[in-house]
C-alpha cells in the first residue's frame, strides 16, 4: 500500500478512484431521481391523495424507512462477503430500480415512483456499510482522514449536482419526464461500470451466520456498538451532526421565502453554499490533521457550528420586509452576504466535525464487526433525522420563527457537544494538544510512522517541560496513557488536564511505596489492554536542558509485560528545541530553576520538534542504551 502525496492523489489510484466515482454516481442519482419526482408531484401533477405540501415529507420518509428496517442486515452482509462484490450487486440493483422509475416518469405513475423511492432507499441502505467499511481496508491509517474527506466532499457535491440536474431536466417542456428517465438509467449504468473496477476487499467475517430478523439484529448491532465507549459515543456525535444538518436543510425553502424574501433560486443558492461549505471543511481535515486521524478537530468543528448558527439568527432576524427577490436582487444587498457567510462557515465547521469522527470509528472498530458498527450508525442517523423533523415541526408549531429554530439548534449543539466531550475526554484532550502544537508552538514531527498503529508499546521520551505529554498526544494518532511525577498534578490547569487524560501518578518508592507499586500495576494494565504507555525515564523535568540519566523503571515495566506474555516494543523519542520555552525550567529564583515566567521570552509561536526513533524489542532494552538512542535523536534536525 503506497502512501499518497495528498488526498487528491488518491483519485489516480485504483484502490480509491473507482470506489469514489461509484459512490459519487450513486449519491447523484438518488438526488436527481428524488428531486425530479418531488418537483413533478409538487408543480406538474394534480394528485388528490398526495397534496404538494406533503409530497416532500412522504418522499423523504419513504427513503429513510429502509435505513431503519434493513441497516442491520446490510451490515452483516458487508462483513460476511467481499465488499467489491456487494458494491457490484448493489449497483446492478440500481439499474433495475432506475429502469422501473424511468417507466414511472414516462407514464406519470406516482405509486410506482413512490415504490422506487423506497427501493432507492434500500439501495442506499445496502451501500452505506460498504461505503465506510471499504476505506479502512483500502487505505493506510494515515490516509483515512483524507479519504473520508474526499468521500464526504464528493457526496455533498453529488447531492447538489443531482438536485440541480433533477430540477432542470424535469422542467424541460414536453420532454422533461423522458429526459429524467434516461438520465437516471444512464447515471446508474455509469455507476455500475465504475464499480466493476473496484478492487477486491475480502470479507472480514466470512463465517458469520446472518440473522434475517431486522428487529433483533438492529438491537444486537446497537449493543455491539455500545461495547466500545469511544466508538459508540462517536456514533452519537455523528448522528447529532445529521440532526443539526437536517434541521437547516429542511428549513431552506421556507427560510428563503419567509425570512430572506427570495424566490426558488435563492433557496437553491442556500443549498449550494451549504454544500460547498461541507465539502471545503471535509477537504481541510487532512491539511489540519497532519494526515492522521485527528479528533482534536471535532471540538473545533462543534464550536464553529454553534457560533455561526447563533450568528445566523442575529444576521437574519432584522431583515426588513420586501417583495419577493430574484437571485440578482438578493445578492445586491450586503446584509444577505452575512447570512451566506454564516451558512458557509457553519457547514464548513460541520465538515471538520464529522470527518474525523467517521475516521475514528473506522480505525477503532474491530475489523470483523466494522460494517455492523457502521450499520448501527446508519440506524442512529435515521432516528436523529426523524427527530430533527419532529422537533423542528414542534418548535414552529409552538410559534418559533425559523431564525429562532436556528438559534435553538446552535445552543443545543453547544450543550450536546459539551456533554459528549465530558463523556469522552479524548476529544477535548486532542483539541488542546492540537491547539498547543499549532498555535503555541510550531511543532514538527519526524518519524511518527514508527509509533505502532495497534498493539501495546512503551514510548520513552526526554522530559523538558510541563507540556511534554501534551505535545506527544498531538504527535500520536492513538491515545497515550502517561506515567508521570505525582507533583505535576499539583500544577493548576495542567494537573486537571493530566487527570482528565488518566495519567498515572508515580511517587518515589522511598516517599510513598504504595503509590509507587500502584503506578506500576496501572502501567501493566495499560499494556495488557493493548494501549500506548508514555514514560519519562529521567524521573523529572530537566533543570539545565541536558539529558539526565535514565532510571530503571522501564525495566520493571517490561518485566511485568513479559510475565503477562506480552511482546512490547519500546519507541525512543526526543523533544527538540523546547528548552528555554515558557513551560520549561530556566528562570532562577532563589537558586532554583522555575518554569512559566515571562511568556514571550522565546517570542511567539516558537519552533519545536519531536524525533521518533525505530522501536526496540523489549529483550534489547537497557536504560543506558535507551538514553543513547534518545541522545542521538536530540542531535537530528
Amino acid at each position: 500500500m503506497t502512501a499518497h502525496a495528498n488526498q487528491f492523489a488518491l483519485l489516480r489510484q485504483r484502490r480509491f478512484a473507482p470506489f469514489f466515482w461509484t459512490q459519487f454516481a450513486g449519491a447523484a442519482n438518488d438526488n436527481l431521481f428524488k428531486f425530479a419526482f418531488t418537483v413533478m408531484v409538487t408543480y406538474q401533477l394534480q394528485v388528490a391523495w398526495l397534496p404538494p405540501s406533503l409530497a416532500g415529507l412522504v418522499i423523504g420518509a419513504l427513503f429513510i424507512l429502509p435505513f431503519l428496517l434493513f441497516s442491520a442486515t446490510a451490515g452483516q452482509l458487508t462483513d460476511k462477503y467481499d465488499k467489491a462484490r456487494i458494491i457490484r450487486l448493489v449497483k446492478t440493483l440500481e439499474i433495475a430500480i432506475m429502469a422501473l422509475a424511468g417507466w414511472g416518469f414516462v407514464a406519470a405513475n406516482v405509486p410506482v415512483l413512490l415504490g422506487c423511492v423506497f427501493l432507492m432507499g434500500l439501495h442506499s441502505t445496502l451501500f452505506g456499510p460498504v461505503k465506510f467499511a471499504y476505506l479502512p481496508q483500502a487505505l493506510d491509517p494515515h490516509e483515512l482522514t483524507g479519504g473520508n474527506g474526499m468521500v464526504e466532499m464528493g457526496t455533498f457535491v453529488a447531492i447538489l449536482l443531482g438536485q440541480v440536474a433533477g430540477g432542470l431536466l424535469v422542467a424541460l417542456p414536453g420532454i422533461g419526464h423522458g429526459t429524467v428517465a434516461a438520465a437516471c438509467v444512464a447515471v446508474a449504468v455509469i455507476g455500475r461500470l465504475t464499480a466493476q473496477a473496484v478492487p477486491a476487499a475480502p470479507a472480514t467475517d466470512p463465517g458469520l451466520a446472518v440473522n434475517w430478523n431486522p428487529v433483533t439484529e438492529t438491537w444486537r448491532n446497537l449493543r455491539l456498538a455500545h461495547g466500545n465507549t469511544v466508538v459508540f459515543r462517536s456514533l452519537l456525535g455523528i448522528s447529532w451532526m445529521w440532526f443539526f444538518g437536517a434541521t437547516f436543510l429542511s428549513q431552506f425553502p421556507s427560510f428563503a421565502k419567509e425570512v430572506l424574501h427570495g424566490d426558488a433560486q435563492v433557496a437553491s443558492l442556500l443549498l449550494v453554499v451549504f454544500s460547498v461549505g461541507i465539502g471545503a471543511g471535509s477537504l481541510l481535515c487532512e491539511t489540519l490533521s497532519r494526515r492522521q486521524v485527528e479528533i482534536g478537530l471535532v471540538p473545533l468543528g462543534a464550536i464553529g457550528m454553534s457560533v455561526f448558527a447563533i450568528d445566523l439568527y442575529f444576521a437574519s432576524r432584522g431583515l426588513p420586509p420586501s417583495a419577493e427577490m430574484g437571485l440578482g436582487a438578493f445578492l445586491a444587498q450586503p446584509a444577505h452576504w452575512r447570512v451566506m457567510a454564516d451558512l458557509a462557515l457553519l457547514s464548513l465547521f460541520a465538515g471538520l466535525y464529522s470527518v474525523p469522527m467517521y475516521a475514528l470509528i473506522q480505525l477503532r472498530s474491530q475489523p470483523t464487526h466494522r460494517a455492523r458498527i457502521i450499520a448501527a450508525n446508519n440506524i442512529l442517523n435515521a432516528l436523529f433525522m426523524i427527530a430533527s423533523a419532529v422537533i423542528a415541526g414542534a418548535l414552529i408549531g409552538a410559534g418559533f420563527s425559523i431564525p429562532q429554530v436556528f438559534l435553538f439548534t446552535g445552543i443545543a449543539n453547544a450543550v450536546v457537544a459539551g456533554y459528549i466531550f465530558l463523556l469522552v475526554p479524548e476529544y477535548l484532550l486532542r483539541f488542546i494538544a492540537w491547539v498547543a502544537s499549532r498555535f503555541v508552538y510550531r511543532f514538527k514531527v519526524r518519524g511518527d510512522e514508527q509509533i505502532p498503529d495497534q498493539g501495546p508499546a512503551v514510548l520513552v521520551c526526554n522530559h523538558v517541560s510541563f507540556v511534554d505529554a501534551v505535545l506527544l498526544m498531538a504527535a500520536s494518532p492513538r491515545p497515550i496513557r502517561f506515567l508521570m511525577d505525582h507533583r505535576i498534578f499539583r500544577v493548576p490547569v495542567l494537573g486537571w488536564l493530566f487527570r482528565l487524560a488518566k495519567a498515572i501518578p508515580i511517587a518515589p518508592q522511598k516517599e510513598d511505596p504504595a503509590a509507587y507499586e500502584r503506578a506500576f500495576d496501572e502501567a501493566a494494565q495499560v499494556l495488557r489492554e493493548g494501549d500506548l504507555l508514555g514514560i519519562f525515564p529521567e524521573g523529572g523535568i530537566t533543570r539545565d536542558g541536558t539529558l539526565q540519566p535514565f532510571k530503571g523503571g522501564v525495566m520493571k515495566i517490561l518485566a511485568r509485560a513479559q510475565e503477562d506474555g506480552l511482546a512490547v516494543p519500546v519507541v525512543p523519542m526526543a523533544l527538540t528545541n523546547l528548552w528555554g520555552s515558557y513551560f520549561s525550567r530556566i528562570e532562577l529564583r532563589g537558586g532554583e530553576p522555575v518554569a512559566m515566567v515571562r511568556p514571550f521570552r522565546r517570542g511567539f509561536w516558537s519552533r519545536v520538534g519531536l524525533n521518533v526513533g525505530e522501536p526496540l524489542p523489549a529483550s534489547a532494552v537497557q536504560p543506558e542504551l535507551l538514553r543513547a538512542r534518545v541522545s542521538n535523536l536530540l542531535t537530528q534536525s
